[in-house]
């Protein structure tokens, strides 16, 4: 009988023991599930703030994006608003000199307007034909170069076919036309745009002409040129490298981007 006690009080104890483990157990997954419950809760918050902060974000880009348009807008009828002014003008003019000078502006102004609109035609495009759309930017900028005091002059565009992104080709657009600019400025003759394949399996863009050499030791960075400065900036912002030397096609400088 003392065998029986003993034997059924040691189960006894032992039942308590597991169910003393077991509530532990319980007690401990129901604190875990807490914790759970409490990151949950905290993880839904910060997503939900999240979500808040995107639609601001998205909020913000699009207002930006009708403010550019918008700005983009009223810039093309300000410049056709000055063609209209200076088209009228030359043909009211008397003076035949002033008359043809008032026509070349407009000219200019308007060649202005069609640059301006054909890159931003590339915003929503995600690859460009480059030496195409180069041809077609040139021919613009040659309408310019073909007024009374640049008679003569003339751009061409030679090298290779590729497609480009869109954010690399309009950069490399704006570059052409800051160094298509400065060689008409500086040079006389033909202006050459070429674009390359490099061995390296990259791209070379260059701007030459038939002018004088630069001075010796020429260094571009330390250029105070806002045209020069603008370049140097869009080359960086593609990651390019610009390089300056003595073109081998004709008697005058190279300026080319190297990029990939």
């Amino acid at each position: 009988m003392v065998f029986e006690q003993s034997l059924f009080s040691g189960v006894f104890t032992k039942d308590a023991a597991v169910r003393k483990e077991e509530r532990r157990s319980v007690a401990s997954y129901e604190r875990e599930l807490s914790e759970h419950r409490s990151t949950e809760v905290r993880l839904r918050e910060a997503l939900a703030g999240e979500d808040v902060r995107l639609r601001q974000m998205d909020e913000l880009v699009h207002a930006r994006e009708l403010l550019n348009m918008e700005s983009d807008h009223r810039l093309l009828n300000g410049l056709q608003m000055i063609v209209s002014l200076l088209s009228i003008q030359s043909q009211t003019e008397t003076n035949t000199d002033a008359a043809a000078h008032l026509a070349i502006a407009a000219n200019r102004v308007a060649t202005l307007a069609r640059v301006h609109r054909r890159l931003h035609s590339l915003d929503n495009a995600k690859t460009v034909d480059f030496k195409q759309f180069l041809e077609e930017l040139c021919r613009e900028y040659g309408s310019v170069l073909t007024s009374d005091d640049c008679g003569g002059r003339s751009i061409v565009v030679e090298g290779v076919e590729t497609r480009l992104p869109a954010a690399t080709a309009i950069p490399l657009g704006l570059v052409v036309n800051e160094l298509v600019t400065n060689a008409a400025k500086h040079s006389q003759g033909a202006i050459t745009v070429r674009l390359e394949n490099t061995p390296e399996g990259g791209h070379l863009l260059s701007v030459c002409n038939e002018g004088p050499a630069l001075p010796e030791g020429f260094d571009p960075a330390a250029s105070r040129g806002l045209g020069m400065q603008i370049v140097l900036a869009l080359v960086g912002q593609i990651g390019g490298k610009l390089q300056i030397d003595h073109c081998t096609h004709c008697p005058g400088p190279r300026f080319a981007v190297a990029f990939a």
